[in-house]
């Protein structure tokens, strides 16, 4: 275990935006907070990278106990601001400074991370001409300069467009060899290809605190899209095995099974019924169905 997280809340005046929340981060993870907008996602990874002081819990590094923990963190907010009339290399020079890496090992890390980020051609150029996806590569950049052990990412793609977007993910994908990832997002899409590990937040509160492959086994669900030549209408209805019927028009129906045993039973009662099958198709469900329910 790397990080343990107990009972974790925040209060600013009136409004409780994080409440009581317990997990733990496992070393070599990568785990995604999801969460709609207001959940509590950025203030509870601003507490953990000790931006904001937390109103009531603990949050301990396992071994490092005696560490400012914020030696240990790497941090990229949601808008990184930057000195436009910096170049990539002066930004880290400062960044490497304030974060104390030696002076000896600051320039070979400056170079190694602009090669990482791929801003190694431009290192020189004035950081006000880069486009957003320039911009958030480099404040991943500044993120890593110091190798640290948790690298904490707030909604790292939400401004980006498509091929920002491909850039970045990637490069995360290639630090999940190389240390702890925690990240924030909303876009369930994201978390499906990057992470392992989901904590999912609702109004400050922990709903799910799991594995990808658990979540997804625990509200695993199959419906069956059916359409016919002539009307459904009445004609589902008198099943005792359909647990739900959302018809898209009288011929087409989204139909889930208390018993999935039951596919044949269906759809030998459809022909009973004079009913002519034109589709019938098997729909698992997905992660953003899993989602809702747990949201719900």
């Amino acid at each position: 275990m790397l990080v343990s997280i107990t009972n974790l809340s925040k209060r600013f005046k009136e409004h409780q935006a994080v409440k009581g929340i317990t997990f733990s981060i496992e070393k070599g993870s990568c785990v995604a907070l999801i969460g709609p907008n207001g959940a509590g996602k950025t203030t509870t990874l601003q507490m953990l990278a000790g931006l904001v002081s937390p109103t009531t819990g603990s949050i301990q590094f396992v071994g490092n106990e005696n560490v400012d923990p914020r030696s240990l963190i790497g941090f990229l907010p949601q808008h990184p601001s930057f000195f436009n009339w910096m170049t990539p290399r002066e930004f880290l020079q400062l960044v490497g400074n304030l974060s104390h890496v030696p002076k000896k090992q600051l320039l070979a890390r400056i170079d190694e991370t602009l090669a990482f980020v791929r801003l190694d051609k431009v290192k020189n150029k004035k950081i006000g001409g880069f486009s957003g996806g320039m911009k958030q590569r480099l404040g991943l950049a500044q993120a890593l300069l110091h190798e640290p052990e948790l690298l904490i990412l707030d909604e790292p793609v939400s401004a980006l467009d498509p091929t920002g977007r491909r850039e970045v993910l990637g490069l995360i994908h290639k630090l999940k060899k190389e240390m702890t990832i925690l990240f924030s997002t909303h876009i369930l899409h994201d978390a499906e290809q990057v992470c392992e590990e989901i904590l999912m937040l609702k109004d400050g509160d922990l709903k799910w605190n799991g594995t990808l492959d658990q979540l997804k086994k625990q509200f695993d669900s199959f419906a069956i899209k059916l359409q016919t030549r002539e009307p459904l209408a009445g004609v589902l209805e008198d099943t005792g095995y359909i647990e739900s019927i959302d018809y898209s028009d009288p011929y087409t129906a989204k139909i889930t099974l208390k018993d999935m045993e039951r596919t044949n039973d269906l759809l030998q009662h459809i022909l009973f019924k004079k009913r002519t099958v034109t589709h019938y198709e098997m729909m698992q469900g997905s992660l953003e169905d899993a989602y809702l329910e747990v949201m719900e």
